[in-house]
């Protein structure tokens, strides 16, 4: 418990830190908000009055008391350009990005998971080589020639065998949720080959430090052969890391899907977010910011926590030091 509230009062410091950080990066932008916002050639009264709206004449201090009040309360601002809720506008576009990244980190897990695992049970120095080059040809693969390579291979009207939607997403959303996830599939596959080739590669390294150890020599001692020994011993001690990198990843990808979504035209959080900045949506996209970087901090609270229950060895780690102090 002790381990929770301190990491609990690091993310509330963290995220003090970070409102600060975002608040500030779009104050120091060159020229004045209200009239990048206005556009470049707009007369100076509608600067004028967009300043007024939004409170941007009044002193730093009071504005950002003002933003963080307000975030307290759960509103998040709304956009100058639609008129909408920035919270309605987050929600909407994640209902496509999220679940973008979990059909991507599900194919990643399928890919990566078992050819780490085969990397490391194989006999022949030649198919382990094999294994690394593939590792290291899937990762160097950009997500856009990627996602063209499908498109020209799968897109309907565009493909070899046109057999997947390659633009867009429907209309009424998850209401036909067969049509939204045939949206998503190339999508999926374009960030799940790259992303699987990086778990592939961690799995491998994680798994062969332990093939070796003494946790498997004990465990064939037992009447487990070197196969079985790697996959439940090896594997299970593997967990806790393996947790960790998974996390990371899983929240990396939020900013990875972004070339995604516009190549494939899906109107999530990314493409939104890109869309925001370039309609010079500046209070939208403090919000946004703010968000996404919330959602960070977060998964790495999550990853953390996890990381000890899974691992008893930190328990004891911190035992030992606070018995020694």
């Amino acid at each position: 418990m002790r381990f929770v509230v301190r990491r609990l009062l690091l993310f509330v410091v963290a995220l003090f830190g970070l409102s600060v950080a975002v608040f500030a990066a779009l104050r120091v932008l060159p020229g004045d908000v209200a009239s990048i916002m206005a556009g470049v050639n707009a007369p100076p009264e509608k600067a004028a009055q967009l300043r007024e709206q939004l409170g941007l004449n009044r002193p730093l201090a009071l504005q950002y008391l003002d933003w963080m009040g307000a975030l307290l309360h759960g509103d998040f601002g709304t956009s100058i350009l639609t008129g909408r809720s920035v919270t309605s506008l987050v929600a909407s576009r994640a209902s496509i990005t999220f679940p973008l990244i979990i059909l991507g980190l599900l194919i990643a897990l399928a890919i990566g998971l078992p050819l780490g695992c085969a990397a490391v049970l194989a006999r022949s120095a030649r198919v382990r080589a094999a294994f690394h080059v593939l590792a290291i040809i899937g990762g160097a693969v950009p997500a856009l020639w990627s996602g063209l390579l499908l498109i020209l291979l799968f897109g309907k009207g565009t493909g070899l065998v046109g057999i997947l939607p390659s633009q867009g997403f429907p209309m009424d959303g998850w209401a036909t949720p067969g049509r939204a996830l045939l949206a998503l599939i190339l999508p999926g596959l374009s960030v799940g080959i790259i992303v699987g080739a990086s778990l592939m590669r961690y799995t491998r390294s994680a798994l062969g430090d332990l093939a070796d150890s003494g946790y498997i020599d004990m465990a064939r001692s037992c009447g487990m052969t070197r196969t079985q020994a790697v996959l439940r011993v090896g594997l299970r001690l593997a967990t806790p890391q393996l947790v960790s990198v998974i996390g990371l990843t899983f929240a990396s990808m939020i900013t990875g899907v972004m070339v995604i979504e516009n190549l494939f035209a899906l109107p999530g959080i990314g493409n939104g977010l890109v869309t925001d900045v370039g309609n010079r949506d500046l209070i939208a996209v403090q919000s946004e910011l703010f968000l996404l970087a919330a959602f960070f901090l977060g998964v790495g609270l999550v990853v953390d926590v996890l990381h000890r229950i899974l691992d008893p060895r930190l328990k004891s780690a911190d035992t030992v030091s606070e018995v020694a102090a």
